[in-house]
């Protein structure tokens, strides 16, 4: 597997965010790198508070964080369609993991990506707290072939501490590790299905020739229909919406690393029938239009 991403798509401003915490991303162990993109890893002292916003990815994060008015704490957030925000005062500590869309559902294999969709939810309710516990039923049953549940260390208070609080950011990493590993537990029917979700995800994400879902399917000999049954039960939104949101992370990030940029020009080459459509979807995703978003 590649290493991790560098660029900053989907962050707002990322410019402004890098100027005021330590921003990291590092590569998880050999066993999870088919299924977790990367861990991102955040720390800040701030003498006045910042407001940090991101146009999510398509994909489940299981995220440890510590604020300075709160204790640590873990949830597991699904592919958000909104816009996230987060005010960052005083002194804290994220440590995150990215799934690759497709990605999660081997770690829960009980239960359809759409569970998760736009939620934010306590670590415990979806691991469970005992030291044989796995993910909390559901009514997907889990696939043929999957194999019996094991044990797994706990997913309670002494998990979040040890992300949290280690000062070594490689003992961090090990921690989320060391809570992953146990955890991959789907069987070979899972972790097929998520290993074609995945890969079609990823081609979504960077093959631009792609304009129609239904020419899309086709190309990978699928119905239209099973293709969506994939995406609600592997990655949690439609493949549809998935490819409007990459297009708008690409015009976001390219917008602001060109003030002066000519947005018919970029509209055609994302696929929109022409700038207002382009412009219409910023808009409705970030709150304001791309002009006010590149000033």
């Amino acid at each position: 597997m590649a290493a991790p991403r560098r660029d900053t798509r989907g962050i707002v401003d990322a410019s402004g965010l890098f100027t005021r915490v330590q921003f990291r991303r590092r590569t998880p162990a050999v066993p999870l790198r088919p299924y977790v993109e990367h861990y991102w890893l955040i720390d800040w002292d701030l003498s006045e508070p910042y407001a940090t916003h991101v146009v999510p990815h398509p994909c489940v994060n299981l995220v440890f964080q510590r604020y300075a008015d709160r204790p640590g704490f873990a949830e597991v957030t699904g592919a958000g369609r909104a816009l996230f925000a987060q005010k960052l005062t005083g002194r804290g500590r994220v440590c995150g993991v990215q799934f690759r869309p497709g990605g999660f559902r081997p770690f829960t294999p009980e239960r359809p990506a759409t569970d998760w969709t736009d939620r934010r939810l306590p670590l415990t309710t979806v691991f469970g707290t005992g030291e044989t516990a796995g993910a909390v039923p559901g009514p997907e049953t889990a696939a043929p072939g999957a194999e019996p549940e094991a044990a797994v260390p706990m997913a309670g208070p002494d998990a979040v501490a040890a992300v949290l609080e280690p000062e070594d950011e490689d003992a961090r990493v090990a921690a989320l590790d060391a809570f992953l590993i146990p955890r991959l537990r789907a069987g070979p029917h899972t972790l097929a299905q998520a290993d074609l979700a995945m890969a079609l995800a990823d081609r979504i994400r960077t093959d631009r020739t792609i304009r129609r879902v239904a020419d899309f399917a086709a190309s990978e000999g699928l119905s239209v229909r099973a293709l969506q049954r994939l995406f609600a039960g592997y990655v949690g939104v439609s493949p549809k919406w998935m490819l409007l949101r990459y297009r708008v992370h690409e015009a976001l990030e390219r917008a602001a690393a060109d003030a002066d940029i000519d947005w018919a020009t970029l509209a055609a080459e994302l696929g929109y029938s022409d700038q207002a459509h382009l412009i219409r979807e910023v808009t409705a995703t970030v709150g304001v239009p791309p002009t006010a978003y590149v000033r």
